[in-house]
Formats: structure tokens, sequence, C-alpha cells
């Protein structure tokens, strides 16, 4: 090669080796939010069904709170081969996201997928994408079959091309995902193959093991069928040395910083503090109060931490939570209001009362904080500088809580009811009616359930619903198996019965009410 035509190119390696290089350099610290998009239900509280214009809203939203970064599920496991056309574009519409993020808002983009998960094509092919339930069409790869990792290896590679331009690449080792016995090195072989397919995408693309569950317990549980004999921390500690050893630059950790720092990588830990502004699978109802958003966005790892959400649209107060104890803020009454009224201008005290209200024991004061969110006109309901938190309307965000606030007055009225043995049946009917009001309007369908809601409706001494909640999915009881049922499959049956919980228990519920005296 010419002299002088090696010297214009060095400029050129030097930027490919950097970006290729794991340089661990510091950058600024992630304050991000996890998108997840498991399940289908509607519109704008399933992120699947989000336009452009609601992605754009939602993250303008988040950097003004201070969130640099989205982590966004896309449920490519669930993708056919071919592809069905929702599928085709919402592989589009996340490509432009991540432009958008990058171009627009200065926010990296990560991406996650599970480990080991392909669609069984023919099931999924029976849906959209938007109305496509997870576990009704998901089928798990062994990691020691090579044939069959190279065809999920080969159809990843193409679902995650339009995406190239994500910053990084996050692969969970558990729910969902694993495989009955698998070893902790036959994960880290899937890790290395994942960076093999995103080094021949781009350079530079980071690598995220996220350590959840743990990879050799989810395995026990397949095997077995209960979750008793969790990931023990010498597994953990296993499949972070092997990773070490293989070096699949540029990489991170997500969570396990105990151990990281036990192995000297404790720079490449970012805390996913899970479950802290909403846990999933979860029945949708606002957040409120505590400090558990606050402490987990004030406790990150040395890269940052990333929250989750499942309906964003209406853990608006918990986003906020979490951002002020990331960035060391303080978060009081007065703080909220602030928030609100930057959602609706004049609306913050009203807002942040129906949000306190959503976690009291008053049914009375419910109905009336209810009452009086219901007569505001629209004229005073004009969006504020937060506004892309509200999804295109702030009348759909004030009908939400008038809604939640009737189911929360309507639970604690069934729970005393059946408490005191009076007004059972009057109870059960205003709580079935407001429930169902509530879910036909977001329109989710997976599990029914808050703390105490169990042990009120089985004071209804009705068999349905005893059956109901003993036959309902448990991970720390082993199934009965069904003729000829592995753990595995029976397992993945009651999961797929679980992603219609929430109608079936309303259906039961009304049977229960026919019955109920008094």
């Amino acid at each position: 090669m010419n002299f002088f035509r090696r010297l214009l190119l060095l400029p050129v390696l030097a930027v490919a080796l950097c970006a290729s290089a794991d340089t661990n350099q510091p950058t600024a610290k992630i304050l991000g939010m996890y998108v997840h998009q498991h399940w289908p239900y509607n519109h704008p509280y399933a992120a699947r069904t989000w336009t452009i214009e609601d992605w754009r809203g939602y993250a303008d939203g988040l950097k003004k709170l201070g969130y640099n970064a989205m982590l966004i599920w896309p449920v490519l496991e669930t993708m056919p081969d071919p592809l069905t056309p929702s599928d085709r574009d919402n592989l589009k519409k996340i490509a432009k996201v991540i432009d958008i993020l990058h171009h627009e808002f200065g926010m990296k983009a990560y991406i996650v997928l599970c480990p080991n998960i392909i669609a069984n094509n023919a099931e999924a092919s029976k849906a959209t994408f938007q109305q496509r339930h997870f576990f009704y069409c998901d089928t798990r790869v062994n990691p020691g079959d090579p044939a069959a990792m190279k065809q999920m290896m080969d159809w990843r590679a193409q679902l995650l091309a339009p995406l190239a331009q994500m910053d990084g690449l996050t692969i969970i080792d558990s729910d969902p995902g694993g495989y009955p016995d698998s070893s902790n090195e036959e994960f880290v072989n899937l890790l290395m193959d994942h960076r093999r397919v995103l080094d021949t995408l781009r350079p530079g693309i980071e690598l995220y093991y996220w350590m959840h569950a743990g990879w050799r317990g989810y395995g026990r549980f397949y095997s077995t069928g209960h979750m008793r004999d969790k990931t023990t921390d010498a597994e953990r500690t296993e499949t972070l040395e092997l990773l070490k050893q293989r070096n699949p630059a540029p990489w991170g950790i997500a969570n396990g910083l105990d151990i990281a720092e036990k192995l000297g990588i404790a720079d490449r830990v970012l805390s996913f503090n899970y479950g802290r502004i909403e846990g999933e699978p979860t029945f949708p109802m606002s957040n409120f109060g505590g400090n558990r958003a606050y402490e987990g966005g004030a406790s990150p790892g040395p890269r940052g931490v990333m929250g989750n959400a499942q309906t964003h649209c209406l853990q608006l107060a918990n986003t906020f939570a979490f951002a002020r104890g990331a960035k060391g803020q303080p978060v009081t009454e007065a703080d909220y209001v602030q928030f609100a009224n930057d959602l609706i201008p004049g609306q913050g005290e009203t807002i942040v009362r129906a949000w306190k209200n959503m976690t009291n024991n008053h049914p009375v004061e419910m109905r009336t904080c209810a009452d009086g969110l219901a007569k505001i006109p629209s004229s005073k309901l004009k969006p504020g500088p937060l506004k892309g938190l509200l999804f295109g309307s702030s009348q759909r965000f004030i009908n939400d809580l008038v809604m939640m606030l009737h189911v929360r007055a309507a639970f604690v009225e069934l729970h005393l009811a059946t408490h005191d043995h009076k007004n059972v049946k009057s109870a059960l009917s205003g709580f079935l009616t407001a429930t169902e009001t509530w879910q036909h309007q977001h329109g989710y369908e997976n599990s029914l359930g808050w703390a105490g809601l169990e042990e009120t409706l089985r004071q209804l001494n009705s068999p349905e619903v005893n059956t109901f909640f003993d036959q309902r999915f448990n991970p720390w009881v082993a199934p009965k198996l069904l003729p000829g049922e592995t753990y595995m499959q029976a397992v993945a049956r009651e999961l797929r019965d679980e992603e219609s919980s929430t109608v079936r228990l309303l259906k039961v519920l009304h049977a229960a009410l026919n019955e109920v005296q008094g």
C-alpha cells in the first residue's frame, strides 16, 4: 500500500480500534428507564402500542426529569419467521426510536433480550405484534444443541440488524429463559454468540450480562417445577469468572456488585434496582408513597442505575421519585406538587391528593376525591412542560385516577364487608363493577392482585374462588403434572394460563356473586 495512503487511513483505523476496544473509560453515569413490553393491552398503557409521538413525548418527559437512557425490550423472541407486517413495522419503529433518543435527546438506547427463546412460528403468526401473548408462542432453545443455537443466532442476527445503532444489548439470565440442567459454561457461550453477532452489526456495541434470578437456578426450576433451589453465590461467581476470562469487549454487568468487586470488575456494574417504580406482572394501578422508588434511584452501581415500569403512563409519581433519588435531591410533598403542576398546571395539589388517597383505607375520602377530579372542566386540563408523560391526553390521565380511586374504595369496602360478614353481596357487586370498568379501560389480562386481595376474596368462602387461587401459577410450588408432561412443560402451561388470569378471576367472581348471601 502507498505510504501516503497508509497515513490517511491511520485516523480511520484509530477510530475503529477505539470503537471496538474495551477501554472502560468513565462516562456520565446512567440514569435509565426500562420499557417493558411483555403483555399486550390497550393504548397507551402497554408500550407495545406507543406511536412514534408517544415515544418522543415520553423521552422528552424523562429527559426533563434527568434520565439519560432507555432500555427497551422489543420482544424479538416472539417474532415469527417469516415476520408478519406488524412485526416488520415494529422493528422499523424501534429503530426510529433509537434514532430519536440519540439525535433529539442525547440519550443512550439499549435493547434487552431473553437468553434462549424463539417463537413458535405457527402460533406467533396467528396474532399481530401488538396483540400477541408471549407465553402462548415462546419456545426454549437448548444451549447444548449447536445446531439449534446456530439457527436461533442466525435469526436473531436478522432481527437485530435494523437496531444496529443501539448503544448496547442486554441479555438476562432468566425469567423468562433457561433450560433444564444447563451449565454456566453453556450460558457464557450463549453470551459470546451474541457478542459475535454484535460485532458483525457495528463495532462498539456494548454487551451487558443482566444477572437476575440466575441461569443455574432457573434451570433447576425447569427441572423440578419450583424455585426453592435458587442460584447460589458460587454459581454466580463462576459465571462472572468465565465471562471475565472470555472478555466479550466491550461489556458490562447489570447487578452483582458484591461478586464483581471480588473479581476486580466492579467498574462494569450497572444497578438494575428492579420493582422499585413498579413490579411486574402487576395489575395496572398507580403507586405512590414510601421510599422504595427514591431509594432505588439513590443506590446506583459504578455505571449508574436503571429503573423499570410496566404501565409507564400510570407510574409518574414513582418515576419522578426514582430520578430524585438518583440525583440526590429531596422528594417532599411540595416537590410532588410542583412535579404534578408541571404535568397539568394548576392541578398539582389535586393530583397529589388523588395519589395519596390511592393508598389510604377510607373509601368515603377516596370517592369524594374521585368526584372532585371528575368535575374538573377540560379548560383547566391544559398540559404543562411535562406533557409528554401524559401520552397526549390530560383528560385520560385524570379519568384514570378517577377509575383507580373507585377500584381502591370498592376493595376497602369489600374487605370490611367480608370481615364483618355484613353487606357482602353489595360490596362484591360494587367491587366487580369498579374493577371491570377499569380493566376494560386498560385491557390488561394477566395477574390481578395486590396486598390483601386474595385473603379478602377467600373470605367469600366460594369453592370456585378458592379453587382459582389454589390452582394459580406459583413458582414456589411444583405444578401437578399432566400425563406424559415434564416439569418444564407444566411450567409453560401454567405461565400460559396466567396470561388470562384477570379475565378468569372476574368470571369466577361473577359466579360467586350469585352464591353470596347477605
